[in-house]
């Protein structure tokens, strides 16, 4: 009889260093951030308690300042999506004051005719303001000056099938991922795009070049082929995905080179085609023209894609 194969079973796992960014410790559990918010709660509570001592029991000061301290404690402990709860209410306060309609104009919007009456613009709502990209233009090796905030270099990555695999090869894969994390020296970011997928431009040129084909039954086939991706075209909902991979590299706090970083993040991303060579993932780095063309489609993302201008993403 013969035994179960243990190592089937065993499960794919690996050590990769978790919270990597997170904040030092301060004062016991808590980070310098909480600590001075802490530190300043309690010096403006005591503060209140001096003022209002004369007039006011301590026990009803106490009763007052209970849900003050609450919610400052809340704020500076509590966390919300991975970042702390005050930079989240600042995020949502900042979302909030952003205006929400943008549009393409350099040279700023003009203000609406006299002619149009003021109830009409008052139905229209808040005017859209100018579009700021937060790039300042991109180089001819495809890298995008983030101005303050560095450079970024973009590449496309392939999908891997990791289920279909056996726990041996699952447990390279993984092992192989996780090396090259704990390799990063930057700021790295895997983005998953959806796109709409435009059929009809390869239905039409399958339909075009049936005819020439030797057999007739592969332009048979063909035909075929091309009426099953037409049909798929009507439906109007058909997305690709495509694994995006962000290398950005900080700007120099002491003024370095300027070019410095761009020479950086091209670096990375060879690294990371070596590195994820070995999990089957193909790393392709994008050019100047392929990064232009990838940033206005993130701006308009329901601009159809062609099949040949898409990424190696699986279609959904």
């Amino acid at each position: 009889m013969n035994q179960p194969d243990e190592a089937s079973d065993a499960p794919y796992a690996t050590r990769i260093p978790a919270d990597i960014s997170r904040p030092d410790r301060l004062l016991g559990p808590f980070t310098a951030r909480q600590s001075a918010i802490l530190a300043v709660a309690g010096l403006v509570l005591y503060g209140g308690w001096w003022v209002t001592r004369p007039f006011m029991a301590p026990l009803a000061y106490a009763a007052l300042v209970v849900p003050i301290a609450g919610a400052v404690a809340a704020l500076a402990l509590g966390r919300r999506e991975g970042i702390s709860l005050d930079r989240f209410l600042l995020a949502a306060l900042r979302h909030a004051r952003t205006p929400k309609r943008r549009v393409h104009a350099p040279e700023g919007v003009p203000p609406l005719p006299v002619v149009v009456p003021d109830r009409w613009a008052r139905a229209a709502g808040p005017p859209p303001a100018a579009m700021r990209m937060p790039y300042d233009g991109i180089t001819t090796e495809g890298v995008l000056d983030l101005g303050g905030e560095g450079k970024a270099a973009v590449a496309t990555c392939s999908t891997v099938n990791f289920e279909l695999r056996s726990a041996a090869e699952q447990q390279g894969l993984t092992a192989a991922f996780a090396r090259w994390l704990n390799s990063l020296t930057g700021p790295t970011q895997v983005l998953v795009r959806c796109h709409r997928i435009d059929l009809a431009p390869l239905a039409d040129t399958l339909q075009q070049d049936a005819a020439a084909l030797p057999h007739p039954a592969l332009e048979q086939a063909a035909r075929a082929h091309a009426g099953f991706l037409a049909d798929l075209a009507t439906g109007g909902n058909l997305l690709g995905r495509q694994i995006v991979l962000v290398a950005r590299e900080e700007a120099s706090a002491h003024g370095g080179r300027h070019h410095a970083g761009g020479g950086r993040v091209i670096q990375r991303v060879h690294e990371a085609t070596r590195a994820l060579g070995a999990a089957e993932i193909t790393v392709t780095p994008l050019d100047a023209e392929q990064s232009a063309e990838l940033v206005g489609a993130a701006c308009n993302p329901d601009t159809p894609t062609h099949p040949e201008d898409g990424s190696e993403g699986d279609p959904v």
